[in-house]
């Protein structure tokens, strides 16, 4: 049983949770235009990120925890100081931004912007100075999307490195990005429905994608190969890799208009967990009375949390029974490990002998 830390600091449904990259604190954007910063220990809530005019799609935090990014339906991007929740600068653009990430360094930022109202949807790279508060206001390098509306980008994500880009599309498809040319190396139909979510592995080698479709899956970063595939019965908003087990934790649900009872179970309202390596589902998690939104684990892989279209979070910090978990072939291959290195400490506790008895005699 895992038992949620429930986290009230937004007045209206999730978008985006974020943990850093020591997992102590919590980052939470919503759509009622302010983001909150938690202690991820204890649910405390440290402060809040007050000056968009808009819903918040999207939030980052640094490698060091100095800065915050954060993406807007308000047509800005803004730069926040960590420690002071001070703004010090704000990106402007022609649409929503839906999405925005730090490169693996901190040293660049993507952001995703929709594509309504005539713009042409965009990935736009703006370098991130950490010396001064004024950033450069035109983007480095700024991916257009050229296959129309229904292609617009919805997703995207840094790959390892900081070299590439993964993004994901309203059609199903995701697209893999030189980061210095703008050029396109590869484009997969992932999905039959839109992307909505693209989380890298800690090590940015893979990564999963959810979609409305019903499924979520796991590709190469290198070649967007298919690894694993993850079937849900409800459509997904989003998925994550959890480090330290192998498992995978996807969340979604009807959204509230399609459903016709108050029951939560009717929703499909749940985290979902299955195993990364065979794909069965192994868990739920209960306890949103709306969809899941986003989920986001902890670095250390103890803890998860999840925001919903309820305007709650909630956190929860793993039990000893999730980290003791594991398929029979788990447990013989593990007792097969263990009687490999006994026997090779046997032999070099026998060659030892050999050698004292052979240096005495």
């Amino acid at each position: 049983m895992i038992r949620p830390i429930l986290l009230k600091g937004h007045e209206r449904p999730l978008t985006q949770v974020k943990f850093n990259v020591e997992g102590d604190i919590l980052f939470s954007v919503s759509k009622d235009q302010e983001a909150s910063v938690w202690y991820s220990s204890n649910g405390e809530r440290i402060g809040t990120l007050n000056g968009h005019k808009g819903t918040i799609w999207s939030i980052d935090v640094d490698q060091n925890t100095d800065y915050v990014i954060t993406a807007s339906a308000d047509f800005t991007g803004k730069l926040w100081k960590a420690q002071t929740g001070e703004c010090i600068y704000t990106w402007n653009f022609e649409a929503p931004a839906k999405r925005v990430e730090f490169n693996p360094e901190s040293k660049k930022a993507l952001f995703v912007t929709d594509e309504v109202m005539g713009q042409i949807g965009t990935i736009k790279i703006f370098p991130i100075d950490h010396l001064k508060d004024e950033q450069a206001s035109t983007a480095e390098l700024e991916i257009r999307n050229d296959k129309g509306v229904s292609a617009r980008f919805t997703v995207a994500a840094w790959g390892y490195g900081g070299t590439t880009i993964v993004a994901g599309h309203a059609n199903g498809e995701i697209t893999k990005w030189d980061v210095k040319t703008g050029a396109c190396l590869g484009r997969v139909k992932a999905h039959e429905m839109q992307v909505t979510d693209i989380q890298m592995a800690q090590d940015k080698t893979y990564f999963i994608t959810s979609s409305k479709d019903k499924s979520a899956k796991l590709f190469d970063v290198d070649n967007l190969r298919l690894l694993k595939t993850y079937t849900s019965d409800a459509p997904l908003n989003t998925a994550c890799i959890t480090p330290v087990k192998d498992f995978v934790i996807l969340g979604g649900g009807q959204d509230a208009r399609d459903v016709t009872t108050t029951a939560a179970a009717e929703g499909k309202f749940e985290a979902k967990i299955h195993h990364k390596i065979f794909q069965d589902e192994i868990g739920r998690v209960k306890g949103h009375f709306g969809p899941l939104n986003y989920i986001a684990v902890h670095p250390q892989g103890t803890a998860y949390a999840s925001g919903g279209e309820d305007g709650y979070i909630r956190l929860h910090h793993f039990p000893k029974s999730y980290f003791d978990f594991q398929y029979d072939v788990e447990k013989t291959a593990k007792a097969a490990k263990q009687q490999e290195l006994e026997r090779q400490k046997q032999e070099e506790e026998g060659t030892d002998e050999q050698a004292a008895v052979s240096a005495s005699a």
